[in-house]
């Protein structure tokens, strides 16, 4: 094989309750994702020497270009380097990102990237490793690399890399407000900690309500149900996108969030028509860079 190319979603994190640092200066978390029709794509190709190597290409006009690492810091990167060092592979791979999802986003662009390489290069180098073995090798990345794998809805145990599926029913449409500049993810959890640093903070937990209106596929309950625990350290690291939040409530959206660490703002529409007038109003407003429609769940990551 010259090349295989994979396709991963992003996710979004229907509830993340967030728990105290620990002392390696990790934060326990109990999440829910769900996997977004908001796809990147990972070529890789092989190389003639051992060199890993990665460019990048953005679709359309999105924010992030040039926010990419094009060298060993790039989480393609790294994951391929460790799925070649792990079946003891000495070929190269020349990697191509095609980017739709948000850079520093609060969607785990970085980490799907990653989870996209190792499903590609799984096949480019034949090394046949089972999805246990991907998920092992991606959780070494990142606490999001193991779901981008997974796909569709899962509990996230740990600090979000311990992946269990989740029983639920239904399809849910989604709009998301991009910023125009991403957020650190580190600068939101020290955020966070700032913020609570006058108080216990109870251990992470994921409410019933949102479980079992996932069980029902009931859209409306899910809407009420939907919570970050990092959403006030991201507002205010960002003030501004309250005034985003404030447009889904204008508009009636079943729910809205700042998904994950943000910038990124999620909201949940009754169906596609509900959706568009989401998107217009949002798009019209001018208060975020780019808007975005989308459904879940969906597979992670596999070949196309």
């Amino acid at each position: 094989m010259t090349s295989a190319t994979a396709r991963v979603p992003a996710k979004i994190n229907l509830a993340l309750g967030v728990g105290p640092a620990r002392p390696d200066g990790l934060h326990p978390l109990a999440t829910v994702y769900q996997a977004v029709d908001l796809c990147d794509e990972v070529r890789a190709a092989a190389a003639r020497d051992d060199a890993l190597t990665v460019r990048v290409r953005f679709d359309g006009d999105r924010p992030g270009e040039g926010e990419v690492p094009l060298d060993h810091h790039n989480l393609a990167v790294r994951a391929a380097s460790l799925l070649r060092d792990a079946f003891e592979v000495t070929d190269g791979a020349a990697l191509t990102i095609r980017k739709s999802i948000p850079v520093a986003g609060g969607m785990a662009g970085g980490s799907a990237d990653a989870a996209a390489a190792l499903v590609a290069c799984d096949a480019l180098w034949g090394t046949n490793a089972s999805r246990g073995q991907l998920e092992e090798i991606g959780a070494v990345l990142g606490s999001d690399v193991p779901f981008c794998l997974h796909g569709g809805i899962a509990m996230g145990d740990g600090h979000g890399e311990q992946v269990s599926t989740v029983l639920a029913r239904g399809s849910y449409q989604w709009v998301f407000a991009i910023a125009a500049t991403g957020l650190s993810t580190s600068q939101v959890f020290a955020e966070f900690d700032r913020l609570n640093a006058e108080r216990d903070v109870p251990p992470p937990s994921v409410s019933e309500d949102l479980m079992t209106a996932l069980r029902a596929g009931d859209a409306p309950a899910l809407g009420k149900a939907l919570s970050n625990d990092l959403q006030d350290a991201a507002l205010g690291l960002r003030p501004e996108l309250c005034e985003v939040l404030a447009i889904g409530r204008e508009c009636d959206a079943l729910g809205s969030l700042v998904s994950g660490s943000g910038p990124t703002v999620m909201f949940l529409a009754a169906d596609d028509q509900h959706a568009m007038d989401v998107a217009v109003a949002l798009a019209s407003s001018q208060v975020c860079a780019d808007v975005v429609q989308a459904h879940g769940p969906v597979a992670g990551a596999r070949l196309v």
